[in-house]
């Protein structure tokens, strides 16, 4: 028998769906100069494309990060403007009520002055009225109160008698009503809802800064 030389099956033959026979194309293995330089910059295009969109990707990143320290500082921002708030409101608090105090001393027998001028509809029709102050203002009352009755045009008597209550305290009373006020206790409502609206407030106050520019 004639040997025959075998061929070595080198996988080159390609078989498509039909049962039909193609080639793969051969790999070029001798390229020119100018096709060099084409590989060459093509490949240099592709690797700057890539360094691009990594030099993006990396900006984005870091641009989410300085939004979020901006939205942690704004947050720190609006708890130190709101400590900042209560600070300022109770100093203007302290600020009143050393005003107040220093005005009820010089002048104790005004918050009663102040009653009577408020309730004259309520006391016109009163024969009498009595005024309980502290001992050391009870001349000084009636005499403020007579001027006041005149002015608002109440005719009936007005007896101020010493009481143990604070000065510039009063207690009026008129038969069909009462009228009293205290001045600590009277400070110490306007603190308790100076306090219980900053409360309130929380940090949900005005922004820093306009919705136009958040």
């Amino acid at each position: 028998m004639t040997d025959i030389a075998h061929k070595r099956f080198t996988f080159d033959t390609v078989f498509d769906d039909h049962g039909g026979m193609s080639a793969p194309p051969r790999v070029k293995k001798n390229f020119t100069l100018e096709e060099l330089e084409a590989a060459k910059a093509e490949a240099y295009a592709a690797g700057e494309q890539s360094a691009v969109a990594q030099a993006e990707r990396e900006a984005a990143m870091a641009l989410n990060q300085v939004g979020q320290a901006i939205h942690s500082a704004f947050a720190t921002l609006a708890a130190v403007a709101h400590e900042h708030r209560e600070g300022s409101a109770m100093l203007a608090l302290a600020c009143g009520r050393a005003i107040a105090d220093a005005a009820l001393d010089q002048f104790p027998e005004a918050p009663t002055q102040a009653a009577l001028v408020a309730l004259a509809r309520e006391v016109e029709a009163s024969p009498k009225l009595t005024v309980r102050v502290a001992a050391h203002l009870v001349e000084r009352t009636q005499a403020a109160l007579e001027i006041t009755a005149g002015a608002i045009g109440f005719p009936g008597q007005i007896i101020a008698r010493a009481d143990a209550i604070p000065p510039a305290a009063f207690l009026l009373d008129w038969g069909d009503g009462r009228a009293a006020f205290n001045p600590a206790d009277a400070a110490a409502r306007v603190t308790q809802a100076l306090e219980a609206a900053i409360a309130a407030e929380g940090l949900h106050a005005e922004p820093l800064l306009p919705a136009s520019e958040s």
